[in-house]
C-alpha cells in the first residue's frame, strides 16, 4: 500500500514535466493548457488557469501524483490477484450452494485485474486518471469482499438402519441423518489438548458449530481423532457422542515425549488442529493455570451445551463412515495471528453482535465505535446512515439517524464519540461535517462545515475539545464544542508530521493525540499543538508491524490498542510504542476491523466491518 514518494522539487520530476507532450497531459478544463499540478482534495489535474479555484487546496506535482497513483493501483492489483488462489482452493472443498458465489467473485476479480493490467501497460497521463480511479475503487471493494472460502455445509447424508423397526413396520426402515456442523467453526477444549500423564486417561471435549458459529444441538457428526507418537505410530482412543453437539475423545499414551493430536470433522481439521501434546511421567507433571486461561476456558464451556452423561454413544478413535485420507488444515483467509502460549480455543472473544442487514442489530459497513461511561456501546453504521446503541452486554437499546444532506441528517457516518456532557459526536464523511446529538439522538448542532473534506474519526480530549481526523485532507482538527477551531496540524505526505489517509484517533492521560496513519502503516502521537511525540510501526505482518492501521484506543495504564485492518488483528503496545501482545481473535477471525474502543467494564469492542458485526473481547490490563 505504501507509495514511494519523491520530493516535488526533485530534478527528475521537473524533467518529466518539461518533456511531457502537451497532448498527453492537456488540461481537461482549459484547451491548449498543460496540466503540471494535481489537487489532492479534488483529485484532479490542474493547469495555471485552474489555480485560482483551488487556491486553498493541497497540491502536488502531477508527475508525483501519477507515480503515487500507479503505485497504489499496482498494489491493489496484487491484492486482487492474491485472492484468486484462495477461491480456487475453496472451490475444491465446498458444496454447490457456495460454488455460484465463489465463481462470480472469481470472475469479477479476474476481469478487474485484467482491465487494471491493461491500464498499467499504458503510459500514465491525465487522460487515464479517471479510468484508473474507478479501477482502484473497484479493486479496493473486491479486496474486502467476503467470499465463503471455508465450507459452510458438510456432505454427510447417512442412512441409519433401524432393524427392530424394520420388523415392525416398513415405515421404520431408517432415518436420514445430517448435521449443520462445519470444521472451520468447530473447536476443542480440555487439558488433554496440551498435556497428559503416561498411562493415565486424558480427555478432550469437541464442540461442533455451524457456519455462523452457533453451537450444534444434535450429534451423529463424523469425527476422527488421532494421537501421533514421535515414531509415527498412532495411539487409539474412544470418541463419545453426547448427542447434543458435543463429543469427548478419551485416550491413553503409553510413553513420555512430544506428540501431535489431530481432530478432524468430515476429513478437515477443526480449529487449532493438530495440537502439540506433551506427555510426562506423573512425578514430573506441574499443572499451571493462568487467570486468562481459566477465564477463557470457562467462557467457552458456559456457552456450550452440557456434555451429558456416560450413556452416550462410544466410538473407537473415529466415527462410522470416516475415511482415512489426508486433509488440508483450515486457515483464515487473512492469516490472523494466534497467541503462541495458548491453544486457539482459549480465545478472548466474549460475544459478537450483528449480521448484514438494515434492521435493529444488523449492520452494513459499520465503522466507528465508542463506549460511554454509563455502560453503552455506540456503533457508526455507515451504509445504513445511523448510529446504533447497545449495552455493555450486547443488548440493543436504540438507534437514530435519517439519511440526507441537511443538518441533523446523516449521509455516511464513519466516526462516533461520546462527550463528557453526554452528547454524541458523529463524523459524517460525505456531508463533510461533524454532527452533535443529545444522548437521546436529538440533533443539536454541526461543526467543521466548510473546513472539513472527509472527516473519518472523532475523539474527545480531556478539555472537552473535539478531535477530528480528516481522512481526505490528511489533517487533524481540534474544535470547541461550539464549533470554534482551536488548532489543526498535518498535511498529505510521508513525513513524521504528515499523513496518508489517517483514520481514527484516541487521547491518552497526557492529553496527547494518537492517530492511525493508514497508508503510511504507522501510529503517531502528537501534542495538541501538533508536535510529534512518538511514531511507531512499519509495513508488514510481524509483531509491531501494520498493514493499514485503523481503530485505536488507550487503556488506564497508557497502553495503546490498535486495529490492524489489512492483517485482520488487534495489537497491544505500551506507551512508548513497544509491542506487547495480540488480543486473541483466532477462534472467530476478524475481517477488516475498523473502529475500536474500551468499554466501561474494561473490555475491548471492535467493529468487524467485513463480517458486519461488532465483537467484544476480554482484555486484561
Amino acid at each position: 500500500m505504501e507509495a514511494h514518494q519523491h520530493s516535488p522539487d526533485s530534478s527528475s520530476e521537473e524533467c518529466t514535466v518539461l518533456e511531457a507532450a502537451p497532448s498527453k497531459n492537456s488540461c481537461l478544463q482549459h484547451a491548449g493548457k498543460v496540466a503540471d499540478l494535481y489537487c489532492s482534495a479534488c483529485e484532479s489535474a490542474l493547469c495555471e488557469d485552474c489555480l485560482p479555484a483551488h487556491e486553498d487546496h493541497p497540491k502536488v506535482a502531477l508527475s508525483q501524483a501519477l507515480e503515487q497513483h500507479r503505485s497504489r493501483l499496482q498494489e491493489r492489483l496484487g491484492a486482487g490477484q492474491n485472492r484468486l488462489p484462495q477461491i480456487s482452493d475453496a472451490l475444491s472443498l465446498v458444496l454447490q450452494a457456495q460454488i455460484d458465489n465463489l465463481t462470480r467473485g472469481d470472475g469479477d476479480i479476474t476481469a478487474t485485474c485484467t482491465q487494471t493490467e491493461e491500464a498499467l501497460a499504458e503510459e500514465a497521463s491525465v487522460a487515464t486518471l479517471e479510468v484508473e480511479h474507478e479501477l482502484e475503487e473497484r479493486l479496493k471493494e473486491l479486496a474486502i469482499l467476503r467470499m465463503p472460502c471455508q465450507p459452510e455445509e458438510n456432505d454427510q447424508l447417512d442412512l441409519v438402519m433401524e432393524t427392530d423397526g424394520l420388523r415392525k413396520s416398513i415405515h421404520n426402515l431408517g432415518t436420514i441423518v445430517t448435521t449443520s456442523a462445519v470444521a472451520s467453526q468447530s473447536e476443542a477444549m480440555g487439558t488433554g489438548l496440551e498435556q497428559c500423564i503416561v498411562g493415565h486417561p486424558a480427555s478432550v471435549t469437541i464442540v461442533t458449530r455451524d457456519k455462523s458459529g452457533g453451537a450444534c444441538k444434535s450429534g451423529n457428526a463424523i469425527l476422527s481423532a488421532e494421537v501421533f507418537t514421535p515414531d509415527g505410530s498412532i495411539v487409539d482412543g474412544e470418541i463419545l457422542d453426547h448427542k447434543n453437539g458435543t463429543y469427548e475423545f478419551v485416550y491413553t499414551v503409553p510413553k513420555e515425549g512430544n506428540f501431535s493430536l489431530a481432530l478432524r470433522l468430515y476429513d478437515q481439521h477443526i480449529k487449532g488442529s493438530p495440537f502439540k501434546l506433551t506427555v510426562t511421567k506423573a512425578s514430573e507433571v506441574e499443572v499451571e493455570v493462568s487467570p486468562s486461561t481459566t477465564t477463557a476456558t470457562n467462557s467457552v464451556a458456559n456457552a456450550t451445551p452440557s456434555t451429558g452423561s456416560s450413556d452416550g454413544t462410544k466410538r473407537r478413535g473415529k466415527s462410522p463412515g470416516q475415511k482415512k485420507k489426508g486433509s488440508k488444515r483450515a486457515s483464515s483467509a487473512l492469516g490472523t495471528p494466534r497467541r503462541k502460549t495458548q491453544n486457539p480455543i482459549e480465545d478472548d472473544l466474549i460475544f459478537k453482535i450483528g449480521t448484514k442487514g438494515r434492521n435493529k442489530g444488523e449492520f452494513t459497513n459499520l465503522q466507528g465505535v465508542a463506549a460511554s461511561s454509563s455502560g453503552r456501546i455506540l456503533i457508526a453504521d455507515s451504509n445504513n446512515q445511523c448510529v446504533q446503541i447497545f449495552s455493555n452486554e450486547g443488548e440493543f437499546k436504540s438507534r437514530f439517524g435519517v439519511r440526507g444532506r441537511s443538518p441533523g441528517q446523516l449521509q455516511r457516518p464513519t466516526g462516533v464519540a461520546v462527550h463528557p456532557s453526554g452528547d454524541i459526536i458523529i463524523a459524517d464523511y460525505d456531508n463533510k461535517w461533524v454532527s452533535i446529538f443529545t444522548c437521546e439522538g436529538k440533533f443539536k448542532a454541526k461543526l467543521g462545515s466548510g473546513r472539513l473534506m472527509g472527516p473519518k474519526g472523532v475523539s474527545v480530549d480531556q478539555n472537552g475539545h473535539v478531535i477530528v481526523v480528516d481522512n481526505k485532507a490528511c489533517t487533524v482538527f481540534i474544535f470547541q464544542l461550539t464549533g470554534k477551531l482551536i488548532a489543526k496540524f498535518g498535511s498529505r505526505g510521508t513525513g513524521d508530521k504528515q499523513f496518508a489517509g489517517p483514520h481514527f484517533a484516541a487521547v491518552n492521560k497526557n492529553n496527547e493525540i494518537i492517530v492511525t496513519d493508514f497508508h503510511n502503516h504507522s501510529v503517531k502521537v502528537f501534542t495538541t499543538e501538533g508536535e510529534l511525540v512518538l511514531k511507531f510501526g512499519s509495513n508488514g505482518e510481524g509483531n509491531g508491524q501494520f498493514n493499514a492501521p485503523t481503530g485505536v484506543a488507550v487503556d488506564v495504564n497508557g497502553n495503546i490498542i490498535v486495529a490492524d485492518w489489512g492483517n485482520s488483528r488487534i495489537q497491544v503496545f505500551d506507551g512508548s510504542g513497544s509491542f506487547l501482545s495480540y488480543i486473541n481473535t483466532s477462534a472467530d477471525p476478524l475481517y477488516g476491523p475498523q473502529g475500536l474502543a474500551l468499554t466501561s467494564d474494561g473490555h475491548v469492542v471492535v467493529a468487524d466491518s467485513g463480517n458486519h458485526c461488532f465483537k467484544v473481547y476480554r482484555y486484561l490490563q
